[in-house]
């Protein structure tokens, strides 16, 4: 499995980090492959999403968030571009993508530029189906509560507080998804 030797390699000892991934990536893939269950008529790639959902916050052990056992140079919202620099270099471009793709609702070039963001200025919106899946399907849960999914208020909440672009991504994933 690409992801456990992807996973064991960034993060070889068996820390609270790596619990926090874990965790965190397994209820995200749970949720991914509930809407791929619940839907089988978008003919998505089981397979892939369970493998992008546990990639998909490969890069946080670059980031500085000391609440999750992130002690890197990077602020957080880094993580993604930073993932999906690692996944090109092992080779593996569409779990980059999910990577970069992933942050917020995705973030668009004007939401990068506007905001300042210290990400790369180019469009980070999830584009194939399977990469829309794990980004929604991140939305209900957090590395600091693993043991709890948000509701879809409280996920729309959390979307808000940066912009109506995300929220309209996330609305329409509701329609879509759910």
């Amino acid at each position: 499995m690409i992801a456990t030797h992807i996973i064991d390699k960034y993060y070889p000892e068996n820390n609270e980090l790596k619990h926090i991934l874990l965790t965190h990536s397994r209820s995200v893939a749970d949720k991914a492959l509930w809407i791929a269950n619940k839907h089988p008529e978008l003919n998505l790639d089981k397979n892939f999403l369970y493998e992008a959902s546990l990639l998909h916050d490969i890069g946080i052990f670059m980031t500085n968030a000391p609440n999750i056992y992130c002690f890197g140079d990077s602020p957080y919202i880094c993580h993604g571009y930073l993932g999906a620099e690692l996944m090109r270099k092992e080779g593996y471009t569409e779990y980059a993508f999910v990577c970069e793709r992933h942050t917020g609702a995705g973030l668009s070039l004007k939401e990068i530029i506007e905001r300042d963001l210290p990400v790369p200025h180019k469009e980070m919106i999830p584009i194939r189906l399977e990469e829309q899946v794990v980004c929604f399907a991140d939305k209900f849960f957090s590395k600091t509560h693993l043991d709890q999914e948000k509701s879809v208020e409280k996920a729309r909440k959390s979307i808000a507080k940066h912009g109506e672009e995300g929220v309209i991504r996330f609305n329409h994933w509701c329609d879509l998804f759910l």
